[in-house]
Parts: structure tokens; sequence; C-alpha cells
């Protein structure tokens, strides 16, 4: 893992919704410059505290990002390849690294080697790129059955047990790594082999020894598929559920437990810890009580990981994922021309993202940092999170009542609403008031 991750807190942007891009591209469509737009938004991210820019997909591909035409081009709904090294530059010169989505378990039906597949039939030169089947003896013009992602036909999957496509996956990342940017999400990393990310990974690590690649990770064990694969960390989908889940239902023993899980990712990889991001439902309309989205963005930035903040959370926005057919557009929403003409009712929220990242950055120790519980009751938590010789306390109140909860050594507040009683003792006892939190200096 490089050592820049350390200070990293990315703000991850979903180009083609920011940009309010057409949901798809037609044939032979013009190169519209929308980068630019996004280029306007690189201050406020600075401000808001994020060292780093998060970007989904921004390469030709026929819908939404994800079903790939050509990884080597930049979507012309967004704008082309000076569009975005000029994005890159004034990201890097704002001290902002710069993260790509890169899609290399499927391909969209677009794709040039799987049109020639559907043109050329079974003898078609990159045949051996897809896992096929021909009913009909392959003959141009017939259309094989082909592996696809998770049942979407418009997603064809690619056989990783064929070279050329780990050739190809490798020049890919390696081309825009050479120009610019710092890292690689990699979508559906657990529907790739794990042997596949080995051999792959190994080789680009070798030419860019300081690149982040982060893998896109729901169920199994995170660890093992960091040990086998050489990622760096995968996705904390464990801990995101666990805190919009703890804090609806206040049951806060499960947070407690994914909490003892995520100590024990500590000790192999240091996980991407989010409340939000471009497939789930906002924060701010997932949590019942919005009372308690404070506590949400408390425990992702106070507790170990390297944080990401899904663009527009931090002001707040609401949308809901619907399982349908432009099921996303509410999470992907277009962003206004600039930070000034967002409504005024999302700053707060704004201020309270700047005040735990400045906390965060602060102790930059954060990053790998344990947690231990103090106190738990189903609405009341106090935390100590630490890295052996330094600490906070996190405290935490979801009842209606006010609540009074150990906090031994707890000298002041560093962040959140508290009153500290014997402060500095081992007896210290903190006072918060109800749905309120905090966060201690010991």
């Amino acid at each position: 893992m490089p050592d820049w991750i350390e200070h990293t807190i990315w703000w991850q942007v979903f180009p083609l919704g920011f940009v309010g891009a057409e949901p798809e591209t037609a044939a032979g469509a013009r190169v519209v410059h929308r980068l630019g737009h996004l280029q306007a938004w690189l201050d406020y991210a600075v401000e808001l505290g994020a060292t780093g820019l998060a970007l989904g997909p921004v390469f030709a591909a026929s819908t939404h990002g994800y079903d790939t035409v050509d990884p080597f081009r930049v979507d012309p709904r967004l704008g082309d390849e000076a569009d975005l090294v000029a994005l890159i530059e004034a990201a890097h010169a704002r001290g902002l690294r710069v993260l790509l989505d890169g899609v290399f378990n499927h391909v969209g039906r677009a794709h040039p080697a799987f049109q020639e597949v559907l043109q050329q039939g079974e003898r078609a030169p990159r045949a051996g790129w897809f896992k096929l089947s021909w009913p009909h003896g392959g003959h141009p013009g017939a259309e094989p059955d082909y592996a696809c992602f998770e049942g979407h036909r418009q997603l064809v999957t690619l056989n990783h047990d064929a070279p050329p496509v780990a050739d190809y996956v490798v020049s890919v990342m390696t081309h825009w790594l050479a120009r610019g940017v710092d890292g690689w999400r990699l979508d559906a990393a657990y529907a790739v082999p794990r042997r596949f990310w080995a051999d792959v990974l190994g080789r680009v690590r070798s030419a860019h020894p300081d690149a982040y690649l982060l893998g896109e990770v729901i169920h199994g064990d995170y660890a093992a598929l960091v040990r086998d694969t050489g990622l760096d960390a995968v996705t904390q989908y464990e801990l995101w559920k666990a805190i919009w889940s703890a804090l609806n239902d206040r049951n806060l023993f499960e947070l407690a437990h994914a909490l003892d899980r995520h100590n024990a990712f500590l000790d192999t990889f240091v996980p991407l810890t989010f409340v939000g991001n471009h497939d789930v439902t906002r924060i701010a309309s997932r949590l019942v009580d919005e009372r308690h989205l404070p506590h949400a963005l408390a425990i992702l930035l106070v507790c170990g990981g390297t944080p990401s903040i899904y663009a527009g959370d931090e002001q707040a926005f609401r949308g809901l994922k619907e399982d349908r057919i432009g099921g996303d557009d509410a999470i992907r929403p277009v962003f206004p021309d600039t930070p000034a003409d967002l409504a005024p009712f999302g700053w707060p929220i704004y201020r309270l993202h700047q005040t735990l990242i400045a906390l965060r950055r602060r102790h930059a120790w954060l990053h790998r940092a344990r947690t231990r519980t103090l106190h738990l009751t189903n609405t009341q938590l106090v935390l100590s999170v630490g890295d052996g010789t330094r600490r906070l306390l996190l405290a935490l109140n979801l009842a209606e009542d006010a609540a009074v909860v150990p906090a031994p050594d707890a000298r002041s507040v560093e962040a959140g609403e508290a009153v500290v009683t014997d402060a500095g003792t081992r007896d210290a006892r903190a006072s918060l008031g109800p749905h309120r939190w905090a966060v201690l200096a010991v």
C-alpha cells in the first residue's frame, strides 16, 4: 500500500451524472467537453478537506459507464483525453490524488472484440476473450450464448483464463497510470478469479509501485481476497451496513460487533470505509431519524479505514436507489454549475464534515486505529479508538433522554457536544444530550 494513502480522504464523484450527460451514447456522437464542469468543483472538495478525487466511469461506454466500449478513450459525453488529463493536472495542483474506475470483469456488447464475435463467428480473432457457447455451429452472423455479469445481457463477461485478456487489462491500467492517475477502483473485483488479479496487479505494481489498487467487494472473506490478489484494500460493505442498520434499529450491539470484525481486517489491510456511494441509497434517506446523521459521520471519520465521501452526501442530499431501469438516477444527480448554486439547507452538514475531516487530518494515525468498546447498551456506546500509543474516545447517544456515560481519562471535547466531569481521571464521565455524540480527547 502506498504511504500517501494514510492521509487520503476521497471525495467520490459519478461523472456522467454529475455533469448531466445523456443516458445513452448515440452512434457517431460528437465529443461534448463537460469535464470542465467537474473541474470547477475541485476547490469545493479541497475546502471540504478531501485529499483525493475518486472518479466513477469516464471511458467510452454505451449507457451508465459500466458497459465499456473503449477504456483507452474518454466517453464523448464527458470530453476527450485532453479534458481528462487537464482534470487530473488541476486536481494534482490542489493536492488531490485521482482514482479511476476500471471495469475489467466485463465489457459492453458494443465493445469491438464482442462485435467481432457477432460478425465473424467463432473464428473471430478475439473470440477467446469471452466464454461462448455456439449452439448453431458458430457461423458468421450467429449469436452465441455467453457468460454475463449477474444476468445483465448487456454486460459480457471476459474470459479471465485467456492470457490476452490479462495483457489487455494491464495495458489499460498502465496507460492511465502513465498519464498521471494515482490508482484504480476495480469494479466487481469479487467476480474475477483471484489468480487473474494476482497476475495483473503484480505486473501493474512492478511498473507503478506507488499506485493504490482498490477492489469492489461486497461479501466474503475480505482479508483472504486481499492476500490472494495483491489488492491494497477492498470496500467495507459490512461496516457500511452496520452503521445505518444499528442507528435505525437503535441496536448499537450490531455496530460494536461489526467494529470488532473491522479490527481484524485492519490487522491485514486498511479497508475503504464509507456511508454512501454511487450504488446505494443516500445516507440521509437511509436513516430513519435524521438526527443520527452526525453519528454516522462521526463513526466513519473517527474509526480506522480510508474514508470516502460520496459527492452530495456532504450536503445531506437525498436519493433512493430503486431496482428498476433508471433506478440509480436519484442517487447520481446533476450538480449545479458552482457550489454557490447549492440549496442553503445542506451547508450545516458540509460544515460538520469539515470539522470531522479536520479532526481526522490532525490525527492521521486514525487510519489504522482499532476500537475497543468501553460502554455498550442498545442506545449508548463509548469507544476507545487508538493505535497503541494515542487514542480518542467516541461517545454516542441515540436515546430520547440524556445519558451519562463512562469516559475514562477524557480531558476535553474535540468535536460534538458533551460535558466532561472529573476530567483527566479514570472516573471521568461524559454527559450527552438526547441524540448527541462527542469525540473526546484523552
